[in-house]
């Protein structure tokens, strides 16, 4: 289990650094070059550097929990990049006019899948601590003799 929280958190690391360091740095050509982010509203370089920083931040959370992947560290992690993610990729649901199937397709399917990987890390986190902490009820600390 503890594998699939660690591949989870990498992957939406990688992701939210790619996206979140492209924002901060240049605003601008991820605008222009960002596959679909054309389709929404007009560029606004505040918004792009704030969600640029914001992005990062939850990077760090999600970097922190990936090299300790204790509870404390990957529920909130993953939580934070749900909140985000998810709403994210309703308004995207709902506001695909403008895009190609094959854009309508691959942007619903891949924000699709982040957020039900950011749900599922805290699911499977909790599946595990759950399976720990009722073997270690279930298995005396000191053999009785």
């Amino acid at each position: 289990m503890t594998v699939f929280i660690r591949i989870g958190l990498a992957i939406l690391l990688l992701e939210e650094l790619v996206v979140g360091a492209w924002n901060a740095i240049s605003p601008e050509t991820f605008y222009r070059h960002f596959p679909t982010v054309d389709l929404t509203p007009p560029f606004s370089e505040h918004y792009a550097r704030d969600f640029g920083g914001a992005t990062l931040g939850i990077a760090l959370l999600l970097g922190i929990a990936f090299f300790n992947p204790k509870a404390h560290f990957a529920i909130p992690a993953a939580l934070a990049y749900s909140i985000f993610a998810v709403p994210h990729f309703l308004f995207h649901v709902a506001h695909l006019e403008g895009a190609t199937l094959g854009e309508a397709t691959a942007l619903t399917a891949a924000n699709a899948s982040v957020a039900l990987l950011g749900i599922a890390t805290i699911l499977v986190t909790i599946a595990r601590d759950r399976r720990i902490a009722q073997h270690q009820t279930e298995t005396p600390a000191h053999p009785t003799y």
